[in-house]
């Protein structure tokens, strides 16, 4: 019995690899083609991965739970070294609720504000700690930028975060701008396309495609959640720093090698990072794309330089009332580039443009606090 079975079993067997064998060619045939499909499909995958710009829409910031509590506003300062109008934002603070604000400054590496460098007690100690050495038309402006973003982002009162240069003034009492900022669920970046400079660098696409691409004001007024995205972005801060830097001046030492220098690309990352981060997160949608913060630009010119637009710088003569109520009565912007007019609003209701100013000397400081600009009670709300 068992050899009978026995038998059988080698017969089957037999039968087995007689068929295998006869069907071996064409078994190793579809098992190619099966592995040349896979092999196609594995390398489309791995293009489009790494030719595809990032999915930059969602941050593990955004999931955290909603605030609940008396909000804040963070000041960013973007400092040389020391601040030269503290005495002006004193007195804009001091009838303040400091629950209602915090401060952060980010100056030169190693300088500190204390009872020496500053005359302000609300600006001691609250530099940052990991400051970095900042070149203007550099990307390391925007690298200091996102640390104070991120130092502010600790206290999860400072819901409102707005960036400041050592030059801003505020044009009201700290009551109206907080209640102004506040009104609003949306962030104030200045953003339009830019359509004449041609500061895009074809080399950025595809992480950076050029309709993506904006420009605006350094100074920006931000909501939490955008905070973050910019403080969580890796992918188009890495591409800022390869592809937009900023062509350096004409030096007369350098002589005929100016020529080969100045062909280079020109950008100012500055004016381009924020605008064109949150237009690939698609949160313009989110935006009142206007500044906060007024600036003159002058067309002035050097032997050493080309033609370029600078930012105009109040003095004591030109900062009178007359001057500061022409900004205060600005109530819309025109972009030309989009042929767009933006009126401005806080909360769907007509407001002025802007809460600050910029550049403003010292002198131009000390005459807008006897004039009373930063203590005088606004009677007029948002």
């Amino acid at each position: 019995m068992t050899t009978k079975k026995g038998a059988a079993a080698i017969v089957w067997w037999r039968h087995v690899v007689i068929r295998w064998w006869s069907c071996k060619c064409q078994w190793k045939l579809k098992l190619l083609l099966f592995l040349c499909v896979a092999l196609t499909l594995f390398a489309l995958f791995t293009f489009h991965s790494t030719h595809s710009p990032p999915d930059i829409s969602s941050s593990p910031h955004r999931l955290r739970l909603q605030f609940h509590g008396v909000p804040k506003i963070a000041f960013l300062f973007l400092a040389r070294r020391n601040l030269p109008l503290d005495f002006l934002w004193d007195s804009f603070l001091e009838n303040a609720d400091v629950a209602n604000f915090s401060i952060y400054v980010h100056s030169a590496p190693g300088f500190a504000f204390n009872e020496s460098t500053s005359r302000s007690t609300f600006f001691r100690d609250r530099q940052l700690k990991n400051s970095i050495q900042v070149g203007w038309g550099e990307s390391s402006m925007i690298q200091a930028e996102r640390l104070l973003f991120d130092a502010a982002l600790e206290d999860p009162a400072n819901q409102r975060f707005i960036l400041l240069s050592d030059s801003c003034v505020p044009l009201y009492n700290f009551s109206y701008i907080y209640n102004y900022v506040m009104a609003s669920p949306k962030s104030f970046v200045d953003s339009f396309l830019d359509k004449k400079e041609n500061r895009y660098n074809s080399k950025m696409s595809p992480v950076i495609p050029k309709e993506k691409w904006r420009k605006g004001s350094q100074w920006i007024t931000l909501v939490r959640s955008h905070a973050e995205v910019i403080v969580d972005d890796e992918a188009i801060l890495s591409a800022f720093k390869k592809f937009c830097k900023r062509r350096p001046p004409v030096d007369a030492k350098k002589g005929k090698l100016n020529i080969k220098l100045q062909k280079q690309h020109n950008c100012i990352p500055d004016e381009h990072y924020v605008q064109t981060l949150l237009a690939m997160s698609d949160l313009e949608g989110e935006l009142e794309r206007r500044t906060l913060t007024y600036t003159v630009w002058n067309q002035s010119a050097t032997k050493m330089e080309h033609k370029g637009w600078h930012p105009f710088t109040f003095n004591f003569a030109n900062a009178g009332a007359k001057q500061i109520k022409e900004i205060k009565d600005i109530n819309h912007v025109y972009y030309e580039t989009e042929f767009r007019t933006e009126w401005c609003r806080s909360n769907s209701a007509l407001v002025p443009c802007f809460l600050f100013a910029r550049k403003f000397s010292q002198g131009a400081a000390m005459r807008l606090l006897s004039d009373g600009v930063v203590g005088r009670a606004d009677t007029s709300e948002v």
